[in-house]
């Protein structure tokens, strides 16, 4: 079965890094099969049997801190969960020239609670617009997301979960990958 894992804080200001040859090299040591890095923010498609899909996150997790000793959250979604996930994007269809860095997707790593939810929609502001669905926050930030206070780190302190954000041309580069 096909798997994308995102890793959360990698390579960025030149902290925690990780070199992609050596990201594809350990997914290998774990018997990770057809593993396949994209850009430099830690997104890995690889084949694993669909029975380990609830092992894969802790034995990455683990890994990788062994390895490079810190701790990086790893987040996965099956190929079919990602295409799920581009199917119910609200802002669809989405002009990739135009707004390809502009509409997001922050993957997290459970659902997140409703007094969560509320009280992260409460930063909202207009014109961004922030859609929840399952373990999916969609977002709108039609001034830039380096400008946006929905960044990462700011959804993880208000839902107490582990997030990785992910502009619609990678998620839908991911996606592509992935059916090769």
């Amino acid at each position: 079965m096909k798997f994308i894992s995102l890793l959360r804080g990698i390579n960025v200001s030149g902290r925690k890094q990780i070199p992609m040859r050596d990201l594809k090299s350990l997914y290998e040591q774990c018997g990770l099969r057809n593993v396949v890095t994209y850009i430099q923010s830690g997104n890995v498609i690889f084949d694993a049997e669909a029975g380990k899909k609830n092992t894969l996150k802790p034995a990455l997790e683990a890994a990788i801190e062994k390895t490079f000793r810190f701790r990086v959250p790893v987040l996965i979604r099956s190929q079919r969960e990602l295409a799920d996930i581009i199917r119910q994007c609200p802002f669809t269809p989405v002009d990739s020239q135009k707004d390809g860095t502009k509409v997001l997707v922050t993957f997290l790593d459970a659902k997140p609670s409703k007094t969560g939810l509320d009280g992260l929609l409460a930063h909202v502001k207009a014109p961004e617009q922030l859609i929840a669905k399952d373990r999916q926050l969609y977002l709108y930030c039609p001034n830039g997301y380096g400008k946006s206070k929905l960044a990462n780190t700011f959804v993880e302190k208000k839902l107490g979960i582990d997030a990785s954000t992910r502009n619609w041309n990678s998620v839908c580069k991911l996606y592509e990958l992935s059916q090769q």
